[in-house]
């Protein structure tokens, strides 16, 4: 039988879709309606071309997100101005190669306002509208089951720094207050919900790069202890974790290891583990998994990444194949998902692969699957 394939959530955007979304973040006059519109359109392709490409559990792409994190600041109060920018460590080591991914366009330009103020739900309605472009898509194009991205306090922690609450616990507490709304809602609509939260290994070489690791670790379990007051009351079966070190091309020789992170990864409640493991600088780290089989809990279920999304090259299905191998031998074919190692699409109108290069390799993933399922 083959193993269900899913994916992290973003996919690329079309130019319509992108300008829309700048006018909005620029604050340039846009008809309102047009926007809902090509919106509802949009999801409809992607769902689509998820389904022709064999993915089991598809998104809506974050279609309507400027990107991953920020999109709080359009929904939530307390967010204003801008934040200073704060490369990560392992360009800073390497700051000719920083210079060219500036030069070139490499760096994606968008707000990153500070919190300023009391964090408060605006209301779901940009959500719902979400919630329905997603949920007619997949009525119309055959998915019978889908997911949908939110941002956890923690990554919201760090790109969207604190300059109104006495202390980050403070800042992650009402932060875990004022999503909680937003992840029940994903949930009711009959959705699985999915929470990006690289802040728990990319934010030890971003923003925490003066700690140990040790120090870092208590940092990343407090945000997991936010993320899980947040999900109280939502069954762990409906929950995603996506956990990663960047979504970008570059050395990565300041990520901090799985074998670090990994029970932090295991502590949040979630049953479905999203991780990367196909990149250069990770794709070893299936040891620790096999290392540490007894720890991993019977509810959770594996979600390797088994295609990587910085670079344009399509992986082998045998390749795909045999990486989900490595951890169906760990716990068991019912227990792994074939996944991306992050999204196509992580902010709108940037991203390093080709969009029909994407589908492709969505395409190599369901082949890889049925390759895997079939051994």
């Amino acid at each position: 039988m083959p193993i269900l394939t899913t994916h992290a959530g973003s996919l690329p955007r079309t130019q319509k879709v992108v300008d829309f979304i700048f006018a909005r973040e620029h604050g340039a006059p846009y008809d309102a309606s047009e926007f809902d519109a090509a919106m509802t359109e949009a999801v409809s392709a992607t769902v689509a071309k998820q389904v022709a490409a064999g993915v089991g559990v598809v998104s809506d792409g974050e279609t309507s997100k400027i990107s991953y994190a920020t999109y709080v600041k359009d929904r939530y109060t307390g967010f204003s101005g801008d934040s200073p920018r704060n490369a990560p460590a392992d360009l800073k080591k390497f700051p000719t190669f920083l210079k060219r991914l500036a030069d070139d366009g490499g760096t994606p330009k968008y707000a990153r306002p500070m919190c300023t103020g009391e964090v408060k739900s605006k209301g779901q309605g940009e959500l719902h509208k979400d919630i329905a472009n997603l949920q007619a898509a997949m009525a119309g194009h055959g998915a019978a089951r889908g997911f949908m991205n939110a941002a956890s306090p923690g990554v919201i922690s760090l790109f969207l720094q604190n300059d109104f609450y006495p202390t980050r616990d403070a800042y992650l507490a009402a932060l875990a207050d004022a999503m909680r709304e937003e992840y029940r809602t994903i949930v009711d609509a009959g959705l699985d919900l999915q929470l990006d939260c690289p802040d728990l290994a990319l934010s030890r070489h971003m923003l925490f790069n003066d700690l140990s690791d040790e120090e870092f670790l208590k940092v990343a379990g407090a945000h997991v202890e936010a993320l899980n007051h947040a999900l109280d009351g939502i069954p762990q079966e409906k929950v995603r974790v996506h956990i990663c070190w960047g979504n970008y091309e570059g050395p990565h020789v300041c990520d901090i290891g799985m074998e670090k992170v990994f029970d932090t990864l295991m502590s949040v409640n979630a049953s479905y583990l999203l991780f990367e493991t196909s990149n250069p600088r990770h794709a070893h780290e299936w040891v620790v998994f096999r290392d540490r089989k007894a720890d991993i809990p019977d509810d959770k279920v594996l979600v390797p990444g088994v295609v990587d999304t910085t670079t344009n090259f399509v992986e082998h299905p045998e390749l795909v194949a045999q990486r989900l191998d490595r951890f169906t031998q760990i716990v068991g074919h019912d227990r792994v998902v074939a996944g991306s190692d992050c999204g196509f699409g992580t902010f709108a109108g940037f991203g390093a692969i080709d969009p029909d290069i994407a589908y492709a390799k969505l395409e190599a993933l369901r082949d890889g699957a049925k390759l895997a399922g079939a051994g």
